[in-house]
């Protein structure tokens, strides 16, 4: 079985109290959940973790290359405007990368619309919450395919 790291990053340990008019009512167990059992019916195994550090997101996407993941997901919260590591970490593995937001980052404030994940990635879903990380998984059974 093909294995995929969905990683989700600051704060979405808080998801389903943090501003819910934003990010929806389904904790993160809850979409992860959702993302696995969807991955498994289509032949993949995903992996999932949520850390608040940039660093140990980082230490999992190496970690990600070094055990043959065929890509990766990854929702960076607000890493994804502030963080070259994680940007350079991309690059680095060369790993398949698809960026997820569960709220359009273009329909809020400014400083939002610019990601350095999305110059990397090979694509970026946002903006329909949690249904985005299933859209990830189907562009790897679409490469797959």
């Amino acid at each position: 079985m093909q294995k995929i790291m969905l990683l989700n990053g600051p704060n979405l340990n808080l998801l389903g109290k943090r501003e819910p008019q934003i990010y929806g009512y389904e904790t993160l167990s809850m979409i992860e959940d959702k993302v696995k059992t969807y991955g498994q019916k289509m032949g993949f195994d995903v992996a999932c973790h949520q850390d608040n550090s940039e660093g140990n997101l980082i230490n999992y996407i190496h970690q990600a290359k070094i055990d043959n993941y065929l890509g990766l997901i990854i929702n960076p919260g607000a890493y994804s405007h502030t963080s070259i590591a994680l940007h350079d970490a991309i690059i680095g593995t060369e790993l398949n990368t698809i960026e997820v937001h569960l709220s359009n980052i273009h329909a809020r404030e400014e400083f939002r619309h610019q990601s350095y994940i999305s110059k990397v990635a090979k694509a970026i879903v946002c903006g329909f919450g949690s249904q985005g990380y299933i859209m990830a998984i189907q562009y790897f059974i679409k490469e797959q395919s």
